[in-house]
């Protein structure tokens, strides 16, 4: 079944002085400040287009990769999963860095590295992000 989820972004000024509210309207949770020095300089409370990216990468990759488990026979105890998304002026989102820990009894460290980088591969948002020339995993079984 295909889920459509929404976002809106009200903006006022221009890029360098101008503010913005994002509001997650799908699931009515929040609405976040946004503006170009939360994305080249200190976030100071308010959020940007790349913490957003980081957070659908971080949670999609970690449903992507608990599900591949699964399939596999084996049930994940914990899995702990950082999107670190770098962004550069000019250049746009450089860098990807995925950081996962996992605790999955039973899974050798050599299989847990494959599937680790298998969900990368297959993760729906990693997909989307597909012109990231620089997507890395990090991944620890613990």
């Amino acid at each position: 079944m295909a889920a459509t989820r929404t976002a809106r972004t009200h903006w006022e000024g221009n890029l360098m002085e101008g503010k913005g509210q994002v509001t997650l309207a799908s699931s009515n949770i929040g609405t976040y400040d946004v503006n170009w020095p939360a994305r080249t300089e200190q976030p100071n409370g308010t959020t940007s287009p790349e913490e957003l990216i980081a957070a659908a990468h971080s949670s999609c990759y970690s449903m992507a990769f608990s599900h591949a488990l699964a399939g596999q026979g084996y049930t994940v105890e914990t899995l702990d999963t950082q999107a670190d998304v770098t962004f550069q002026p000019g250049e746009g989102i450089t860098t990807i860095a995925l950081t996962v820990k996992a605790g999955v009894p039973g899974l050798s460290e050599a299989d847990f590295q494959a599937a680790a980088e298998d969900a990368k591969k297959n993760c729906p948002v990693s997909q989307a992000l597909a012109a990231v020339k620089n997507i890395t995993i990090d991944a620890t079984l613990i």
